[in-house]
């Protein structure tokens, strides 16, 4: 399966701007916002499978027993799998990725910094 989007880049894109914070601790503001990303990700996950058990159920495709007890076939279908766990940890750990970037490349001064430093 060809997938002409690199969903890995894609994931650390920044937004213009900057970041709102809502805590003094950088450390626990970045597990908030891996925190939110996983409960997104998660949230939609959840909808999107419950819509298709559903509809599989009602249409006596398969039953949710069925869908639970499933294993890969194929080696194949495990390295689809194994690719989408590898975007998925990019999107949610990107917020990381961000702040070590910043870290490498800032666009702050020496003194903006040291005091960020200095505030953890």
């Amino acid at each position: 399966m060809e997938n002409p989007i690199d969903y890995i880049s894609i994931a650390g894109n920044k937004p213009k701007g900057k970041r709102p914070y809502f805590f003094d601790d950088p450390a626990v503001e970045r597990v908030l916002n891996i925190t939110m990303a996983v409960s997104m990700e998660l949230a939609v996950a959840r909808e999107r499978v419950d819509t298709l058990e559903r509809l599989l159920e009602a249409k006596g495709v398969l039953t949710r027993e069925e869908i639970t007890s499933y294993t890969p076939t194929s080696k194949e279908i495990e390295t689809e799998r194994q690719l989408w766990h590898s975007e998925y940890i990019s999107r949610i750990l990107r917020v990381i990725q961000q702040s070590m970037e910043d870290i490498e490349s800032p666009d702050k001064t020496l003194q903006e910094i040291a005091e960020d430093i200095n505030k953890m």
